[in-house]
């Protein structure tokens, strides 16, 4: 097939605006631009679709695994290709394998690894996300006691080092164990930062923005709550206008009233962006894994582990679009750009993700009305 196709057939969606009885161009691997099909060149080889729309891949934040293999346990190339791989078939296009808090060895690994994705260019892979070890005690939800610290001097000189292999490095921090000047130095370097696993004050968090902390990790979720005198990080991520916030949205780990609440807030330049903090269960039948040394069940659509904590989510992310159109006041489109526009703003790639304008990668989805995936392209190619 020419290396210039066609897509007609199919409403598109280009990230920010819905067109009709328009043509997708594809150049290769990079969109061409979208034209109406009474204009489309013959130089172009046509694919006709039949019907739903053509959107923007999907572009997840917080993959901790996918495909029977959780990165704590496999911190390899070969682990991130398998979570990549397993995620695709979901409309994930890109995304950030994520290592959960984990001794220094296996952290140095996990670095290690995702160096090696991203000079290899292994598809889907966008970067790193360290969650922990760098978090409080009071909020330490599934991530093991015996593995969060406080941050050294060491940890940010070797932090700082592999942000300059790696395109996108993210990591979710607490300010009981990172103070506000070490964030200014982590920032300083490039490294995106969020606030999560954390029982820190509004104020607290509030002088963590203003050090160079850019979001919040899987909001609602592992932090101070919102109440009436002290608003906590709840309170001062929904408050400020610049500050992004992961979502969990599968029905357990947030209320729908929650979210709602949320997506009024959310109105400036932050946004929120849907993440699905998936395990290794995803794409799989499996019903139990393990993570640092203890058991984790999969069960009515929930990871817990003994004590009834929820360990992560059993969650894809066009499940998670579902559940914001289906269960809260969000519209197909916003929950779209959840998925996809603002993630990429978030990492500042919107250049060339998170959209179907010209010169943007050429990772897009097919869905139905219905929000089932049809097809899936990455760089162009056809996956599914």
């Amino acid at each position: 097939m020419s290396d210039k196709t066609a897509y007609i057939g199919a409403n598109i969606f280009n990230g920010q605006q819905m067109h009709t009885n328009c043509a997708l161009l594809i150049n290769g691997g990079r969109i061409g631009g979208i034209v109406s099909v009474e204009a489309l060149h013959d130089d172009y080889a046509r694919v006709e679709l039949s019907g739903g729309l053509l959107t923007p891949g999907f572009i997840d934040l917080q993959v901790n695994g996918g495909g029977g293999v959780l990165l704590n346990q496999d911190p390899s190339i070969k682990g991130i290709q398998t979570i990549c791989k397993a995620h695709l078939q979901f409309g994930t296009t890109s995304l950030l394998p994520t290592l959960i808090t984990d001794a220094p060895d296996v952290t140095k690994q996990a670095i290690d690894a995702a160096i090696e994705a991203e000079s290899t260019n292994v598809p889907g892979f966008l970067g790193l996300h360290l969650e922990g070890p760098h978090l409080s005690m009071q909020k330490k939800g599934a991530h093991s006691p015996d593995l969060i610290r406080q941050v050294t001097d060491q940890d940010i000189e070797i932090l700082c080092e592999a942000k300059k292999y790696l395109s996108k490095l993210l990591i979710t921090i607490a300010p009981e164990s990172v103070n506000c000047d070490q964030i200014s130095q982590l920032a300083s370097c490039g490294i995106h930062l969020s606030l999560g696993h954390s029982a820190a004050t509004s104020q607290q968090a509030k002088e963590a923005f203003t050090a160079g902390v850019s979001s919040v990790t899987h909001l609602y979720n592992a932090m101070s709550p919102l109440t009436h005198r002290e608003p906590g990080i709840v309170g001062a991520a929904l408050n400020a206008d610049d500050i992004y916030c992961g979502l969990i949205a599968d029905g357990f780990h947030v209320n729908a009233d929650a979210i709602n609440i949320a997506l009024r807030m959310k109105t400036g330049r932050g946004k929120l962006m849907l993440v699905t903090d998936a395990m290794s269960t995803i794409g799989t039948d499996q019903d139990e894994f393990e993570l640092n040394g203890r058991l984790v069940k999969r069960e009515g659509g929930r990871l817990t582990l003994s004590d009834g904590t929820l360990a992560g989510a059993d969650l894809d992310m066009i499940s998670a679009v579902k559940f914001m159109t289906e269960q809260t006041n969000c519209d197909k489109f916003e929950a779209l750009r959840m998925a996809s526009s603002y993630p990429a703003q978030y990492l500042n790639i919107s250049q060339e993700y998170g959209h179907l304008r010209n010169g943007a990668v050429a990772n897009f989805i097919h869905i139905t009305d219905h929000l089932e995936i049809s097809s899936i392209w990455q760089d162009g190619e056809k996956k599914q």
